[in-house]
């Protein structure tokens, strides 16, 4: 067997490992390693790449922005910022049909900018709207499926711990990637209303009816998530103006959240130590996953395949959007079976250098960014996608009664409205690179 033939065959290998549940981060460094052994024919020099590896992983300064979101948004979910989000919402569009869930979709955005992570914002925002959604009368489909959705806006909308990755498997600026993926967001929080205005059209009895809020009462609403923008401002607009180097804002979000949380008589010494563990916790799985891509990334390189897939690829004279669709479908199959981390840093070091040899009319850095965007939102998708949609899981598990096929049936129509969104960053990239273009 050639050594492109044993990287191709590590594939089918690594999918059999993940359907028999075996920790993700461990395939790959199980694969990673065994494979390069076949390649030199010895564990030795495989070992002490092994040991640099491991150091050169996570010497990698840029990787230190991951504990320090995680931990800005356990802080920010201590300090009550996500209920006081969501009422704020409520009293604006809770009087509208489906409106309550509109304001749900609207609170996981807010709560997704000073968070980062798909899942905390899922979990969190499901906590604080859930019981409102139900009060309110809206279905158990459409309730969970708002949240499984409106919780992929947390690593849309900056900051986002899969754009950091991404950022340093292709070796990008985070601040720009981070500044293209806010148009992109703002427009996937408007598109899921969108589909809840439709949905609750055609299933009238999916939502119930909230009164209208006194215009005082909104504006005292509002006035309660001043938090939540000085974070925001402080950490993304620090970002954006280059005041501050990414790892620094969020050093500076994590310890903002966390006074705003002890001002609140949110953070009491016993869930700070529980913050600081699921932080931990969180991390140690993460940069597990991060060290076995690196492993299997070297394996593969050795194997020679990403060279020889690129190649190939060009040489065929192929579309090269028929190429980009092609890759997007691939990531739509993967999302059900697989997370959005796994399959950023299991494919993008395969499919960036195959991509980036095609021509799309756009400048090196610019393509990078805006097929950076086009692959979170795909991923993105994934956490909503059946059998394995992660959100999915973690919403459903808080919804007593509610079945998970009902569950699927309503994510349905977020599912379409995140392929439209697609299809249209797609053909405008525009959409995604003027903010760049204007502040760089």
């Amino acid at each position: 067997m050639t050594n492109i033939e044993l990287g191709f065959w590590s594939f089918p290998v690594i999918l059999a490992l993940i359907f028999l549940r075996i920790p993700i981060g461990l395939v790959m460094l199980a694969v990673g390693i065994g494979g390069s052994w076949l390649i030199t024919g010895s564990l030795n020099p495989v070992m002490a790449q092994f040991k640099n590896l491991t150091h050169g992983t996570f010497a990698n300064y840029s990787l230190s922005v991951v504990p320090l979101f995680l931990l800005m948004g356990q802080f920010a979910s201590l300090g009550g910022m996500s209920a006081a989000l969501f009422k704020a919402a409520a009293t604006w569009l809770g009087h509208r049909k489906g409106g309550v869930a509109m304001a749900a979709v609207g609170a996981c955005a807010g709560f997704g900018a000073i968070c980062g992570s798909s899942l905390a914002t899922a979990a969190t925002m499901g906590q604080v709207t859930l019981p409102e959604l139900r009060k309110y009368g809206y279905s158990g489909a459409l309730a969970t499926a708002t949240l499984a959705a409106g919780g992929t806006l947390g690593i849309l909308i900056p900051p986002s711990v899969i754009l950091v990755i991404y950022a340093i498997l292709t070796e990008q600026n985070i601040a720009k990637l981070f500044v293209a993926a806010f148009v992109p967001g703002i427009l996937a929080a408007i598109g899921y209303m969108i589909a809840i205005a439709i949905y609750v059209r055609v299933n009238p009895d999916a939502a119930g009816h909230r009164e209208r809020t006194p215009y005082r009462e909104r504006f005292e609403a509002l006035a309660g998530v001043w938090p939540v923008m000085i974070v925001f401002v402080a950490v993304i607009g620090g970002i954006y103006t280059g005041v501050f180097t990414p790892t620094e804002a969020a050093a500076i979000g994590a310890a903002g959240t966390g006074i705003i949380s002890l001002l609140n008589r949110g953070l009491t010494r016993e869930n700070f130590i529980e913050a600081i563990l699921s932080t931990a916790s969180s991390t140690a799985m993460i940069f597990l996953i991060v060290l076995g891509a690196g492993a299997l990334n070297g394996f593969l390189a050795m194997s020679q395949l990403p060279q020889f897939a690129a190649d190939f690829v060009t040489a065929q004279g192929y579309n090269p959007w028929m190429v980009l669709v092609a890759i997007l479908i691939l990531y739509l199959i993967l999302g059900c079976v697989m997370d959005s981390l796994s399959m950023i840093l299991l494919t993008v070091p395969i499919i960036f250098p195959m991509v980036t040899a095609l021509d799309f009319g756009l400048p090196p850095e610019e393509f990078a960014i805006w097929f950076g965007i086009i692959v979170l939102i795909v991923v993105e998708v994934g956490l909503i996608t059946p059998p394995v949609g992660m959100n999915l899981f973690v919403i459903n598990s808080m919804a007593k009664g509610v079945s998970l096929g009902q569950t699927y049936r309503g994510v349905v129509p977020f599912v379409a409205s995140d392929l439209i969104r697609t299809a249209i960053l797609m053909a405008f990239p525009i959409i995604s690179l003027f903010l760049v273009r204007l502040l760089y």
